[in-house]
């Protein structure tokens, strides 16, 4: 119920009003209620084209769903009321009723729902339903609705008719679904009708107090983008007005969503803010919050996300790169995640801890055996860890090992009934990769799953990897720059270019050798960053603490090391070198700045690169231009003055901040907008008539900025020797309240072009980079969907939403179609003759 506001009555019982086109948001909901419904294993249609894209991909119907449909839709269910009530979903952000997930197994998943739909007289209630999943509503105890669909996160759409009584009407709902790992599960229900819908909860708080917790949830968020060596503090917008309990869970988005610390705490009735000391000290990382607000029937629960540090300045790293892969293997094997590669760098230092040994491979061979989702991310490192040290592991872990790798499904052709994902680029690869390192492991044996023998499984996994090696070649990574993804194809590609046949193991290189550039290219004193063709919150809110940094920094020899051991102590136990030449593009010396360009994945995801020695400008240029966003980063700028200093400007493709849907809030764009750059400035035009959220909006990594000032319709911002500016031709404005404060800027419109720009230097500089800013025009021609922007003493950049780019009239063509990155400008050679090479930067850095 987006935007509803408590109304007067004489009830206790809160009650809310619901206008049409809002949504109904206010109920009582149960504990998760969950089963494992595996169906019988089957050979799934092998779909893989070695056509990887961005976005969906119809793999079919397992058979946990063709199960699912037959035994789940038109069943009998007895409406159940007693059970207890685990929570209050409260109007907020969402107009979704949300319980989204991941389950590694399939997994039957439901929820009852109760409210009460209040009216005056005998009314026909017309509403949207909207979900992903299947919804039954029963209206005083008669069932009254039932919409099974149960697509695979896929959204439903039906409208239905509810029969109300005069008086209050119980209305009890059940949701659910079949959880086939990352799991889209929602209902909406949107009135239709002109007259408005009076809802209440039976719940012994007044409509002031739930509407207080309401807020509470809606607007909490971390006082900070870092906590470096202090511990969580949150702020709300409004004291609650009594003392409430809260109970505070900060756990890790690792695979485990392991619980790092659990606190009790009060937030006094006039408090807004609330520091949690028993978080101090939590392993660096960005994590998830879990906040349980109040008590019995009035228990509120939001989970956001917060970033831990423990320095600002990145390492002193050793000079040579054999020393900084000691330093990080040393590193894993003390502070890493409770996973494989950890078991990996501890054995590899020489640890003696065998307890934490063993009990690592003991969860890891329980993912295998279960063949949970991502356990082809674990059986890699597992298989490198038994082939190069099994005579540490001793003969029953060894033996323990082996029945897992002879026991597992390496493809779809094999039968299975699980939900494991075969179907995007980077598990693929690892698939592959698994299938060969055991085939050639264990050449005689059976493979239980298949009935082949090890040279089979071997031999097949060659043909295989050259397809995809084969497709990668000609169209790059649809997952470009992801700083999730890459440390997943580090699984494979180090391994194969470790353990495999010459031929295989030279394409690895290859392919590392072009990973390795990138991130280079994308990597401000230590955090990579850049355009990404799948981001995630986590990652693009992380800067040092993503798995991918530590790549950079035993790679380049500056940046953070933190518990991430996916794939690093892969390459820390590898021969594997990078080339010597990428430290200077990833560390750019004082005065120089760069311009690369390349194209990467099937949907032709055309890069662009802007680099100084302070400051980067990044993004994908003509790439899917109104259509609908997944994950796709399109636009990216890092200012080297703190490793939180990021801003980056998307359209939102959903209402929560803290959602978690492809596209998200922060990450991805409902619709995807049209891009141009040219050196240090980049033109975007949004058209957003297709979607529900008609704005856009800008993030801020504030803490990283020494100065922030917004003037007219620029954003002009500093950290350190690096600036940056944005424009919005509708007019931005600071979001001041809710939990995106300080960190939001909007621009309301579903037409509207924005600018970014970047420059460096000194405080001298920073003002003649203000005042330029301040002398350009921006014109945006609504009508043709045209931007322009004409700095002062240089040639017009113009850019139409067909696509047509320009400067000072001379059309501007992205030829640089190859996944090898070409640099286009370098300072350090002669600039073009005539044409002054940076737009904004007045002078060398310095």
């Amino acid at each position: 119920m987006l935007g509803n506001s408590p109304i007067e009555t004489v009830s206790l019982d809160p009650t809310y009003e619901v206008a049409k086109g809002e949504t109904v948001t206010a109920w009582i909901v149960s504990d998760l209620i969950s089963s494992g419904f595996p169906g019988t294993a089957a050979p799934a249609e092998d779909r893989v084209n070695y056509r990887f894209i961005n976005g969906f991909v119809d793999v079919g119907d397992l058979p946990c769903r063709k199960a699912f449909w037959a035994e789940m839709v038109g069943r009998a269910i007895e409406p159940e009321c007693d059970w207890p009530a685990a929570r209050l979903n409260l109007p907020g952000s969402n107009r979704r009723v949300e319980f989204t997930g991941f389950w590694h197994v399939p997994t039957h998943i439901r929820r009852w729902l109760k409210g009460t739909f209040r009216s005056e007289a005998p009314r026909r209630l017309h509403l949207r339903l909207r979900t992903c999943g299947g919804v039954r509503i029963w209206v005083n105890g008669v069932e009254q609705v039932r919409f099974e669909p149960f697509r695979r996160n896929v959204e439903s759409t039906s409208d239905v008719t509810l029969e109300l009584q005069p008086g209050d009407n119980e209305i009890l709902l059940h949701t659910e679904d079949l959880a086939e790992r990352d799991t889209i599960w929602f209902f909406e229900l949107e009135l239709l009708d002109e007259a408005p819908l009076t809802v209440t909860l039976p719940v012994p708080l007044d409509s002031d107090e739930v509407g207080r917790l309401a807020s509470l949830v809606r607007d909490v968020r971390p006082s900070r983008d870092v906590f470096v060596g202090s511990a969580l503090e949150l702020v709300f917008d409004a004291p609650p007005g009594r003392d409430l309990p809260l109970v505070v869970e900060v756990y890790s988005h690792g695979h485990d969503r392991a619980v790092l610390a659990r606190a009790a705490a009060t937030l006094g009735a006039a408090e807004t803010r609330l520091a949690i000391p028993e978080m101090l000290g939590i392993p660096d990382g960005y994590h998830g919050v879990r906040l349980t607000i109040g008590s019995g029937a009035g228990t509120v629960t939001r989970v956001v996300d917060s970033a831990f540090l423990g320095r600002l300045s990145p390492d002193t790293a050793a000079v040579s790169i054999a020393a900084r892969k000691r330093a990080a293997l040393d590193f894993g094997a003390r502070c890493g995640a409770e996973r494989i590669g950890r078991a990996l760098a501890m054995v590899a230092a020489g640890s003696d801890d065998r307890t934490t040994i063993d009990r690592i491979i003991s969860a890891t061979l329980m993912s295998i055996d279960r063949r949970e989702d991502c356990s082809d991310f674990v059986l890699v490192p597992l298989l490198w860890l038994v082939r190069a040290y099994g005579e540490r592991l001793g003969p029953e872990t060894v033996g323990k090992i082996r029945a897992a790798v002879l026991g597992y499904r390496y493809w779809v052709d094999e039968p299975g009934n699980d939900v494991m994902w075969f179907w995007s680029e980077n598990h693929v690869l690892c698939f592959h990769a698994s299938q060969l390192l055991a085939g050639d492991f264990l050449p005689d044996a059976v493979f239980e799953t298949s009935g082949r023998t090890g040279r089979e499984q071997a031999a097949l996994a060659k043909a295989r990897l050259r397809r995809w090696f084969d497709s990668v070649k000609a169209h790059g990574l649809a997952e470009w720059n992801s700083a999730a993804y890459y440390p997943i194809d580090f699984i494979g590609l180090l391994a194969l270019e470790h353990w495999a046949e010459p031929e295989l193991a030279g394409r690895a290189r290859h392919q590392l050798n072009l990973i390795f550039e990138m991130i280079a290219l994308h990597t401000l004193a230590g955090v990579p960053a850049g355009s990404q063709g799948r981001a995630y919150d986590k990652e693009l809110r992380a800067g040092p603490l993503t798995e991918l940094a530590p790549f950079a920094e035993v790679a380049y020899g500056e940046g953070w090391l933190n518990g991430g051991v996916a794939s690093l102590p892969m390459f820390c136990c590898s021969n594997y070198i990078p080339p010597a030449h990428l430290a200077r593009l990833a560390r750019l010396e004082a005065g120089r700045a760069i311009e690369a360009r390349y194209a990467q994945g099937l949907d032709a995801g055309k890069l662009v690169l802007f680099k100084n020695e302070a400051a980067q400008l990044s993004t994908v240029v003509d790439h899917k231009t109104g259509q609908k966003g997944h994950q796709q980063h399109v636009m990216d700028i890092r200012l080297a003055g703190h490793p939180m200093a990021r801003l980056w400007v998307n359209h939102p493709g959903e209402d929560d901040p803290w959602g978690t849907q492809r596209p998200s809030y922060w990450a991805g764009s409902g619709i995807l907008p049209r891009v141009a750059q040219h050196r240090d400035l980049a033109l975007m035009i949004f058209d957003t008539q297709d979607h529900r959220n008609g704005w856009t909006h800008a993030y801020l990594g504030r803490d990283g900025l020494d100065g922030i000032l917004i003037e007219g319709n620029w954003l002009i911002v500093r950290s350190g020797a690096g600036f940056a500016a944005l424009h919005a031709t509708n007019g931005i404005a600071m979001v001041t309240k809710g939990a995106t404060a300080g960190r939001e800027l909007r621009s309301e419109g579903r037409l509207c072009g924005w600018i970014g720009t970047v420059g460096c230097g000194s405080d001298n500089d920073f003002a003649r980079f203000r005042e330029r800013i301040r002398s350009t025009v921006v014109v945006f021609d609504r009508d043709r969907r045209a931007l322009s922007v004409t700095p002062p003493d240089r040639p017009a950049l113009r850019l139409a939403y067909d696509g047509a780019f320009s400067l000072g009239g001379e059309p501007l063509v992205f030829d640089h179609e190859q996944p090898k990155p070409e640099i286009t400008f370098d300072s350090a050679r002669v600039a073009d003759p005539g044409r002054p090479p940076l737009l904004f930067m007045s002078g060398p850095c310095r």
